[in-house]
C-alpha cells in the first residue's frame, strides 16, 4: 500500500517533489483548524508541518498510522515532543535550513536600531528632510553581547566580529574552546556581562528559564541607551517592562522579530518610533523555504524508509534486536544524566557509561545519547539523538567514554553513569520496567524515583532521619517514600526522599541550618 503524507503548511515545490519522486501520495491541506485535523490525521503516515499548526497529543494519538512528524524549520515548539515519543512517532526538522536568514535577519535590525532606518523611512514618505534627527551610532568597537551561541548565535558572531565589534557570551553550554573560536569572551553570569553591552542579541530556545530573562533588574543595569536584539523566541524580553524603560529613555532601541504569543496586533511597543518590529521573519526567505522544504522531505522520506533520520528529536530509528535490549533503558539514562546535572549544577566535562549484565553486548549509543540528552535538556537547550550525540557532546566539551562489564553486582543489567567523579546506576524491574535507582555517589540503594526528591549525605548518627522528617512535616512536605545507603567506614550515610509538594528555599536553608554535619543536599526535579 502507498504510504501517505499530509503537508498542512506550505511546503517547497522542491519538497513536494522530492516526496512525490519516491512514490508516496501527498496531500496539501492548509489552514486546517484542530478538529479537522485529528479527523484527518488518521489515513496518514507522515505530517509536514511549519510553525503555525499545533500537533497536540490529541493529533498524535489520533494518527493510529502515524510514523513520523517533520518540521519544516528550526524549531518544534509546536509540536508535542513526548507524546510522539511515546507512540513511538519519529520527529524532525531540518535545524539548518534557516540559520542563515535567521543570523542575517538579526544583523538587519541590529543595523535598523542603530541608523533609525524604519524612522528616516517613514519621514521620507511624508515629504520631509530630517536629516539631523536621525543621527544615529556605529556598530564599529562597540560591544555586542550574545546570550545563545549556538548555530545561530556563531553566525551572528561571525558577521559582528566584520562590523569591528568586541563580543562578549552567556552560554553555559559552550565550551572555552568554542568561544575562543568565535572569538567571544565567555561570561558564566548573566548579571555581569549585561552592563558591558551597547548592544544585545538573545539566541536561546523558549524554556522556563529563557522566559522572561529579562526584565525590569536586568534593564536597569544595563547602560544607557543600549539597542536590544531578538529574532529567537518570543518572550525572552518582558515586553511590559521594557516598554517603560523605552519611554524613559534607559534603552535606545529595540528590533523584536519574535514575539510570545503570534500573531501579535497590540503590544506596548507598538508606540514607540525607536521599536523596529517585523512579524517572525527571521526564516521567510526564499533560500530559507527552498531549504526547510527540501531537507524535510528526504528526512521523512527516510523515516518512512526505516532510515536514519539524521535530525530526529526523540529517536532515531534502531533494529528492533537492539531496542529490546537497550530501549527500556534510554528513559533511565535520561533520567539520570537529569540528576547528574543537577546535582552538579553545570555541564560535566567527563562522562563514561558502563553497560553490564545483558546489556554488555549492546549497542551503547543509544544510552549514551539519552544520557547526554539528559544532562543537556535539563534546561532546555539540546536536542540529542543517537546520530548526533557525539557531535552535541563534543560542541559542548563533554569527553564521553564507555564500557562493558559481563557482571551486573547481580542483577540481570544495569547501565551505571560516572559525570566528573559522581555516579549514579539504575537498572529496570518489574512488569512496568521502572527504572531503580541501584547506587548513588557510591552508596548503594535501590529506589524508584519520583518527580521530586531530597538526596542528604550526612555523617550518620541517631536523630538525623527524625529532624528532616519534622522539618518537611512543619513544612507541608509530604515523604511517600524512602530509601537509606551506607558507609560504615567513612561514618556517613545518603537518604533518597521522594517527596510531595514543592520544596521552598527556606526549607531547605532550614533542612540545612538544622542537620548537623551535613556533607550535601540537593533538590531534584525530574
Amino acid at each position: 500500500m502507498t504510504k501517505k503524507v499530509l503537508v498542512a503548511e506550505r511546503l517547497a515545490d522542491a519538497g513536494l517533489a522530492v516526496l512525490r519522486d519516491k512514490g508516496y501520495e501527498v496531500d496539501v491541506k492548509l489552514k486546517m483548524p484542530p478538529e479537522e485535523l485529528i479527523a484527518t490525521i488518521p489515513a496518514y503516515d507522515a505530517l509536514i508541518v511549519r510553525s503555525a499548526t499545533k500537533v497536540t497529543r490529541e493529533v498524535i494519538e489520533a494518527g493510529k498510522n502515524l510514523r513520523i512528524i517533520g518540521r519544516a524549520g528550526v524549531g518544534v515548539d509546536n509540536v508535542d515532543v513526548e507524546a510522539a515519543t511515546e507512540r513511538g512517532v519519529i520527529v524532525c526538522n531540518a535545524p539548518t535550513s534557516n540559520i542563515v536568514s535567521a543570523a542575517e535577519h538579526t544583523m538587519a535590525l541590529m543595523l535598523a536600531c542603530a541608523r533609525n532606518v524604519a524612522q528616516a523611512n517613514a519621514s521620507m514618505h511624508e515629504g520631509l528632510w530630517e536629516r539631523t534627527k536621525f543621527t544615529g551610532v556605529e556598530l564599529y568597537e562597540k560591544t555586542l553581547a550574545i546570550f545563545g551561541l549556538g548555530r545561530i548565535g556563531g553566525l551572528v558572531a561571525e558577521r559582528a566580529r566584520a562590523f569591528g565589534m568586541r563580543l562578549v557570551g552567556y552560554d553555559p553550554y559552550c565550551s572555552p574552546e568554542r568561544a575562543e573560536q568565535l572569538g567571544v569572551t565567555l561570561y558564566d553570569d548573566v548579571d555581569a556581562i549585561v552592563p558591558l553591552a551597547d548592544f544585545i542579541t538573545v539566541h536561546l530556545p523558549k524554556t522556563k528559564q529563557t522566559i522572561g530573562m529579562f526584565g525590569p533588574d536586568q534593564y536597569a543595569r544595563m547602560k544607557d541607551g543600549v539597542i536590544l536584539v531578538n529574532a529567537a523566541r518570543g518572550g525572552i524580553y518582558n515586553v511590559d517592562s521594557l516598554a517603560d524603560f523605552l519611554a524613559a529613555g534607559k534603552i535606545g532601541a529595540v528590533g523584536l522579530d519574535v514575539w510570545e504569543n503570534e500573531p501579535c496586533t497590540e503590544s506596548p511597543l507598538h508606540e514607540f518610533p525607536n521599536a523596529i518590529l517585523t512579524p517572525h521573519l527571521g526564516a521567510s526567505t526564499k533560500e530559507a523555504r527552498l531549504h526547510a522544504g527540501a531537507q524535510t522531505a528526504e528526512y521523512v522520506a527516510a523515516g518512512l524508509e526505516g532510515s536514519i533520520v539524521p535530525t530526529a528529536l526523540n529517536m532515531a530509528p534502531v533494529p528492533p534486536e537492539v531496542m529490546d535490549a537497550v530501549g527500556p533503558y534510554v528513559p533511565a539514562c535520561q533520567m539520570m544524566g537529569s540528576m547528574l546535572a543537577q546535582i552538579h549544577g553545570e555541564v560535566p566535562q567527563y562522562l563514561k557509561l558502563t553497560a553490564a549484565g545483558a546489556l554488555a553486548d549492546a549497542d551503547p549509543s543509544i544510552l549514551v545519547a539519552g544520557t547526554v540528552k539528559g544532562l543537556l535538556s535539563y534546561q532546555g537547550r539540546a536536542t540529542v539523538t543517537p546520530v548526533n550525540a557525539d557531535a552535541v557532546a563534543q560542541r559542548h566539551g563533554i569527553k564521553v567514554e564507555t564500557q562493558a562489564r559481563p557482571d551486573a553486582d547481580g542483577y540481570a543489567s544495569t547501565v551505571a553513569v560516572m559525570a566528573d567523579g559522581t555516579e549514579v546506576a539504575c537498572t529496570r524491574g518489574d512488569a512496568a520496567q521502572t527504572a531503580r535507582l541501584v547506587s548513588l555517589l557510591g552508596y548503594k540503594i535501590d529506589i524508584a524515583p519520583g518527580r521530586q526528591s531530597l538526596i542528604f549525605e550526612y555523617v550518620d548518627a541517631p536523630g538525623r532521619v527524625g529532624t528532616i522528617g519534622t522539618i518537611l512535616g512543619e513544612a507541608g512536605i509530604n515523604i511517600t517514600t524512602m530509601q537509606i545507603g551506607a558507609k560504615p567506614a567513612d561514618r556517613c550515610a545518603l537518604v533518597y526522599m521522594n517527596v510531595e509538594g514543592e520544596v521552598e528555599d527556606a526549607v531547605l536553608s532550614r533542612l540545612r541550618a538544622e542537620i548537623p554535619e551535613l556533607k550535601n543536599l540537593w533538590y531534584v526535579k525530574l
